[in-house]
């Protein structure tokens, strides 16, 4: 089926309603997936108290949610090529919605035994399965919205909400923490931000009800150019398979930024570099400040100058500043920390405000949930939802509290490798087959 080279017309306002409904989607699911790690350190004491590794046995709760990703991806990204995007995108947010506010009403260890943990690695799972159909689904979606030549922009908002969320659990977190106290949080206070998937929930289901599907994917489905089997067709291509690689190992830098450099923050700071948990949690919100206002500005820049330069650029700059900025965090100093983490954050916008559309425009509209879906999830399994679990380890065994700065760099040169690879279509329509 020969590609389409005009683009379906989308006009500005109904572009913006567009990303601000999804925007509202991604803040809820990211949230209810992020305020896990946030709350690590109690749900050891509450899930695991008796055990001298409890963080540990949470992060690796953590993890192996991670690997059930790619199989959130596949499904949803299979029927959200054939069925339609904004199907699939209700189902994520109400899955994860149910399984988040599952954890809230958890009997503790205390109560039941083995069991507690059990039933929260099995909602953890949930958890997973849902955000490896949200990702590249809520990505699809609004930069198959986007108009010509703002597309960097466009689903560079929906990594500043995805953040915010981070941000909003941060707080929440920090405030009940210091509001409650240790032993009240264990009492019942952790239960609460779970909870709060309920509302969230609710309105993300609501506003993604009432939204269309993808001009791109409708016009598709209209012409009777859908394909059967997404994932199949994808796996038949060179040039698609060399896409699923690439979107394997492009966001490898995602590993030490979102979920090091974020997630991992404050467990870090609190058990490893004897920060107080308020002082941790302020460190976290104020990076994540930083990079909510940098994001923007760097996807609008790939616009401009193309996705490959902003990616290398930041690839490039995390190498050089990676080990520099935890040396600063490391001090012990509040203010040098916030400042360590604040230029790690803003380096990290020049990934995290990009990689998604360039992985977008890596594939046509035929495959392009599906295969976008399985390389990214597949991605973040191996080098993200285990990145807290490693550091948690290597640390330990190493002693040595740099070993998340050599991982940072590490993975930045993976970045900085792949990306160099990437042939750079931001400046060209998206491709329909």
């Amino acid at each position: 089926m020969a590609a389409h080279s005009d683009s379906p017309v989308v006009d500005a306002r109904t572009a913006r309603r567009i990303t601000a409904a999804g925007c509202v989607g991604i803040f809820a699911e990211l949230y209810d997936n992020g305020i896990f790690g946030f709350m690590a350190a109690t749900l050891a004491t509450v899930f695991f108290p008796d055990s001298q590794n409890a963080v540990m046995l949470v992060f690796i709760g953590y993890a192996v949610s991670f690997f059930f990703r790619p199989l959130g991806g596949i499904i949803c990204g299979q029927l959200g090529d054939r069925i339609g995007r904004q199907r699939m995108l209700v189902f994520v947010i109400l899955l994860i919605s149910v399984a988040t506010a599952a954890i809230g009403v958890l009997p503790s260890y205390a109560a039941i035994g083995v069991a507690a943990p059990i039933l929260l690695l099995l909602l953890r799972v949930l958890q997973g399965f849902s955000v490896g159909g949200e990702a590249a689904g809520a990505m699809t979606f609004l930069a198959e919205h986007a108009p010509e030549g703002k597309r960097g922009l466009y689903t560079s908002f929906a990594q500043i909400a995805s953040f915010l969320s981070l941000l909003t659990g941060t707080l929440i977190a920090a405030a009940m923490t210091s509001g409650l106290g240790a032993q009240r949080m264990h009492d019942f206070g952790w239960r609460i931000p779970f909870l709060l998937a309920v509302p969230l929930g609710l309105t993300g289901i609501y506003i993604r009800r009432r939204i269309s599907d993808t001009p791109r994917f409708t016009r598709l489905k209209e012409e009777g150019g859908l394909s059967a089997n997404p994932l199949k067709e994808a796996f038949s291509s060179p040039e698609h398979r060399r896409a699923m690689l690439l979107a394997l190992f492009i966001p490898l830098m995602n590993g030490s930024g979102y979920y090091v450099l974020f997630t991992f923050m404050p467990t870090f700071m609190s058990k490893n570099l004897k920060f107080g948990t308020v002082s941790g949690l302020l460190v976290t919100a104020s990076s994540l400040v930083a990079i909510s206002v940098a994001i923007p500005f760097m996807g609008k820049l790939s616009d401009r100058v193309g996705r490959k330069k902003v990616l290398l650029g930041a690839a490039a700059a995390m190498i050089v500043a990676g080990i520099p900025c935890y040396a600063l965090i490391a001090t012990g100093s509040v203010g040098l920390a916030i400042l360590g983490a604040c230029v790690m954050a803003v380096i990290f916008a020049g990934h995290t405000g990009v990689i998604h559309i360039l992985l977008v425009e890596l594939f046509p509209t035929r495959v392009r949930y599906s295969a976008y879906g399985l390389g990214y999830n597949i991605s973040s399994a191996l080098f993200g939802g285990t990145a807290p679990l490693l550091m948690t380890y290597l640390i330990a065994q190493t002693h040595n509290v740099y070993v998340p700065a050599f991982y940072a760099v590490l993975t930045a040169l993976g970045t900085l490798i792949a990306v160099s690879r990437v042939q750079d279509r931001a400046h060209v329509p998206l491709r329909d087959a």
